[in-house]
């Protein structure tokens, strides 16, 4: 539950942040009638999403049981790549991401035009729709409880919701360069399960046959049915008989990525030309004059 949870909070949380600042900005104009088209937007690219999610578990389910596997590698492949660049991207982006996202409101309603906004709102739902649907596809596909996992990820857009509702309203504070640091190290150890689970189907679709000695046995630790197996298994995807392929995939990806999350950074300096990101909702959206 935990993994999709993060997955649906993470994502959520950064379509939610650009839909919010956008409805402030078409509020504050009176623009009724383009606030309208955004959440219809807002709404077609839920609806695409969820139909790409839905049209790809279809797919896998009847698919016979090799080939099946072959494309459990293949989206679980597509979406480590996916959350990377997204962990990458926020790692570098998230202090300055707020004051971005108003320069590019403040130009749009400086040109009299509100279609860059409702297509900028549409376009954050889209694409962190089609990263969502891809990455709980490739969760869902490697947990026990398919239950749990959904439960988790609509927990997590929930929470992601209330997040963005309260930038709506302005009356909410959070940090969001510690938000994307901490959902961040957690969803490279979700990735990182990912990668040996990719491994694992590739072998099984008969891709990977080399490294396929045991390397590790921790069944002893890692038993099957316990809370301890849902953490261990569930969360960072180590099995309880890892082959030699799983644990060096594993071990590959999870140092190089979680030590460029972790890593201390320097925060920008004031010459930098780069605008630091507001710590309080209320000057997420910008003060400009009525038209």
């Amino acid at each position: 539950m935990l993994p999709t949870f993060v997955i649906g909070l993470r994502e959520g949380v950064e379509a939610s942040l650009i839909v919010g600042i956008v409805a402030a900005f078409l509020k504050q104009q009176g623009r009724g009638d383009a606030l309208r088209k955004m959440w219809a937007g807002v709404g077609i690219g839920i609806a695409i999403c969820l139909g790409v999610g839905i049209t790809l578990q279809i797919i896998n389910e009847n698919l016979p049981q090799k080939e099946q596997e072959g494309l459990e590698t293949i989206v679980a492949g597509v979406a480590v790549v996916m959350v990377t660049y997204m962990i990458v991207f926020m790692s570098k982006h998230a202090r300055s991401l707020r004051g971005e996202l108003e320069e590019r409101a403040q130009a749009a309603l400086a040109s009299g035009s509100t279609h860059a906004l409702v297509m900028m709102a549409f376009l954050a739902v889209m694409r962190e729709g089609l990263e969502t649907a891809v990455f709980l596809l490739a969760q869902f596909q490697s947990s026990r409880s398919k239950v749990s996992s959904v439960g988790g990820a609509v927990f997590g857009l929930v929470v992601a919701v209330i997040i963005g509702i309260g930038l709506y309203r302005g009356g909410r504070k959070i940090n969001l360069a510690k938000f994307f640091k901490v959902t961040g190290a957690v969803l490279v150890l979700v990735a990182a399960g990912l990668v040996s689970f990719g491994m694992h189907t590739a072998h099984e679709a008969g891709w990977l046959n080399s490294w396929q000695g045991q390397a590790l046995d921790l069944s002893g630790f890692i038993k099957p049915g316990s809370i301890r197996s849902a953490l261990v298994t569930g969360v960072l995807g180590i099995q309880p008989k890892p082959t030699w392929a799983e644990t060096i995939a594993w071990l590959m990806y999870l140092v190089p990525v979680m030590t460029f999350v972790v890593w201390p950074r320097r925060r920008p300096s004031l010459g930098s030309g780069t605008k630091p990101i507001a710590t309080s909702a209320e000057h997420a959206v910008p003060q400009s004059s009525p038209a």
